[in-house]
């Protein structure tokens, strides 16, 4: 595995991620250091709850009787769905690196909130499970800090 590790354009992942970034970072081996490789950003993340509905829900008729209801129940919050729709997004990265080859294993650190969507993304289109989790907030610490967590 030392020799593959070596190989040109074949690098350990590290992705460090919360609603509204992920940085990904590429290391030569298991323990080497990291540079950054990319990030992907989530602007809408950031943006209020009441900002991204448009109105609520209107009323409808029953389809048989006389009754009226609220259209306003719904099976996730907005918030809930865009993160669910970015953990996706760089799950989908994830799994092109690694079925291309230029991705050897990675580890994922993100909050307890993130990391389980990034699971759940990732059981579905990564053909394999990450090397490490840890659950942490930390997008926007220095590689060292990142490197001792890992390490």
């Amino acid at each position: 595995m030392t020799n593959a590790a070596k190989a040109p354009g074949r690098s350990f992942w590290v992705v460090v991620a919360d609603e509204s970034k992920a940085i990904i970072y590429s290391r030569e081996t298991r323990h080497g250091s990291m540079q950054e490789l990319f990030s992907l950003e989530n602007e809408a993340a950031r943006v209020k709850t009441g900002e991204l509905l448009s109105d609520r829900g209107g009323r409808s008729f029953d389809s048989a009787g006389k009754g009226r209801h609220t259209m306003a129940k719904e099976k996730s919050s907005p918030k809930r769905h865009l993160a669910e729709t970015f953990a996706k997004q760089i799950a989908e990265r994830i799994g092109k690196a690694s079925h291309a080859g230029s991705c050897i294993a990675y580890s994922l650190i993100a909050p307890p909130r993130f990391l389980g969507l990034l699971r759940d993304a990732l059981g579905n289109t990564a053909a394999q499970d990450p090397l490490q989790t840890v659950s942490k907030e930390v997008v926007g610490k220095d590689t060292t800090f990142l490197e001792k967590l890992l390490d």
